[in-house]
């Protein structure tokens, strides 16, 4: 991974319900306004230091144990994918996945960072 702010962040937040990830996102926000939601997708628009951050949530995307939640900017509270599964983590007291790099060229699509109690780890994770 690089230093530099990464252009959007996604995270798979394992065992989860809707509410509890909205839940977690109100801390981090001081508006939520829903802006569609069809069958487990849904897409939010946050206000973030006045700033407007629209976040998609797709639940059971990987089985039915885990939701990815879209940071469609730049603008969310962390500057990496990984920062934001730390504190998805530890806030919500479960297990968060990431893509251990950007999605450059010559990347392993399958490595991803497993974070879970404090430890973060790279996994080989086959979606």
């Amino acid at each position: 991974m690089t230093d530099t702010r990464h252009p959007d962040i996604e995270i798979y937040v394992k065992n989860r319900s809707l509410d509890e990830i909205r839940g977690w996102l109100a801390t981090h926000s001081e508006k939520i306004e829903a802006q569609s939601s069809k069958g487990g997708i849904h897409e939010l628009d946050l206000s973030i230091d006045g700033v407007k951050v629209p976040v998609l949530i797709h639940e059971k995307v990987a089985g039915k144990a885990w939701s990815s939640v879209w940071f469609k900017s730049d603008q969310s509270p962390w500057a990496k994918d990984l920062d934001c599964a730390q504190a998805a983590s530890e806030e919500m007291e479960t297990q968060v996945r990431c893509i251990a790099s950007g999605w450059a060229d010559g990347d392993d699509p399958d490595e991803y960072w497993k974070v879970e109690a404090g430890e973060s780890e790279k996994i080989q994770w086959h979606t």
